[in-house]
């Protein structure tokens, strides 16, 4: 009995091995049924149609065609993807030299309208150029686009050490896959913020003159911090010149003490817990920074721009927030619930729908602010100056207003206002 390797026409993998026995016919029938296709011819390995199964010699290598001309497996790669109805999912990239495999509907699926999708979506409609092998020719950086490539197949973006987040990006906009740039520009503000977080942490525990370092040396250094110096105003404003201006810069915890940090733009700046005590932030922006909890002591706020502040709870005793505004034109509301404001001196500033609510103003100069709609309810205003203060429409349930000074007013102060 007679054994022969039959391939479908045009192709070298998937062969099977069956049995010739009696007619052509039922050769063809045989190869129907093992390669999953109509058999209507035989081919040899040279392209000779057999015609007789005498013609067949055992261990012979044939082609099947469902009616089509011969293609060489080995000589006509190209002419084989090219032919009427061989769509072939699987396809060779050739970025910049290194070879990529992979299938159509990778490609043109997970971003349809990116650049690879209109490229491989409809064959010969772009031209695309093919190297002598049949791989399609992209004159890209093959390191950069393997991320790209991946991201494609399942959807996550996976960057291995060592690669360079912009030059992926720069990749994803090239190819237009829109969503994956969103993510690479997430990705590098977050490790930028990141760094420079570990930078200015680094300085304040190490108490070294900062000058330039390379992030992996920096990142390698494993000492336990033992110095808790405050960190200075060249040390901080070096990092604030390296961060976007609606980045929060992550500060929370860290030593200020003494620092001059007037007239600074420290907008979106998370402040918690920090040290800011005796802290001079004259004519400083603060707006919608975070200082919740923070300690404020002693520290000189005057003319600072507080819109929209966070301060819950933070420490300000005996500060100086002379002529500060805290109105923000948007409707953002500044926070000061449960501060701790004794003695501060806040005369002349901006306080509309400020929330003062259980905080602590014993003994604090709040003259001539404006206070229309603040909300005071359950604060301690014990022995604090209100003089020519504007408190309409402020809610003062519950306050504590002994000794308080209410001369000057420019509205009336309704004893509904007031319950103690």
């Amino acid at each position: 009995m007679r054994r022969v390797t039959v391939f479908v026409n045009g192709t070298s993998r998937n062969g099977k091995v069956v049995a010739v026995y009696g007619t052509l016919t039922d050769l063809l029938s045989v190869a129907t049924n093992k390669l999953g296709i109509k058999a209507c011819n035989l081919y040899n390995g040279k392209g000779g149609l057999i015609d007789d199964i005498a013609l067949i010699r055992d261990d012979d290598v044939l082609y099947v065609s469902e009616g089509d001309p011969f293609f060489d497996p080995q000589n006509d790669v190209r002419a084989r993807d090219d032919r009427p109805g061989t769509h072939t999912d699987w396809l060779t990239l050739n970025i910049g030299g290194r070879l990529f495999t992979t299938t159509r509907s990778t490609l043109v699926s997970k971003e349809p309208e990116s650049m690879l999708a209109h490229m491989f979506r409809e064959k010969a409609v772009w031209g695309n150029k093919q190297d002598e092998c049949g791989a399609y020719l992209i004159d890209r950086s093959p390191e950069y686009f393997e991320p790209i490539l991946n991201y494609l197949r399942h959807g996550q973006l996976i960057i291995n050490e060592g690669i360079n987040l912009l030059g992926v990006l720069e990749e994803a906009r090239f190819f237009g896959i829109a969503q994956l740039a969103e993510q690479l520009e997430v990705a590098i503000k977050v490790k930028n913020s990141s760094y420079i977080f570990q930078m200015i942490y680094y300085i304040s525990t190490q108490h070294i003159d900062p000058c330039p370092m390379s992030p992996h040396a920096f990142l390698q250094n494993n000492q336990t911090p033992e110095d808790h110096s405050p960190i200075s105003r060249k040390e901080f404003v070096r990092f604030l010149l390296a961060t976007p201006t609606k980045s929060e810069l992550r500060c929370q915890g860290l030593n200020f003490s003494g620092a001059d940090l007037s007239r600074l733009d420290l907008r979106y700046i998370n402040f918690k817990m920090a040290n800011l005590s005796r802290c001079n932030l004259t004519h400083a922006n603060l707006c919608s920074s975070n200082l919740e909890r923070a300690d404020l002591s002693g520290a000189n706020l005057d003319g600072a721009n507080l819109q929209g502040v966070k301060m819950l709870c933070s420490n300000a005793e005996g500060a100086s927030l002379k002529g500060c505004n805290f109105e923000d034109p948007s409707g953002l509301k500044a926070n000061l619930e449960g501060a701790n404001l004794k003695g501060v001196d806040m005369e002349g500033s901006q306080m509309t729908g400020i929330n003062l609510r259980v905080a602590t103003l014993k003994n604090a100069k709040l003259k001539n602010c404006n206070l229309r709609g603040a909300t005071l309810a359950g604060t301690d205003l014990e022995n604090c100056d209100l003089s020519g203060c504007d408190l309409q429409e402020a809610n003062l349930r519950g306050s504590n207003v002994k000794g308080a000074i209410f001369e000057e007013m420019l509205t009336a102060l309704h004893m509904s206002q007031s319950v103690r």
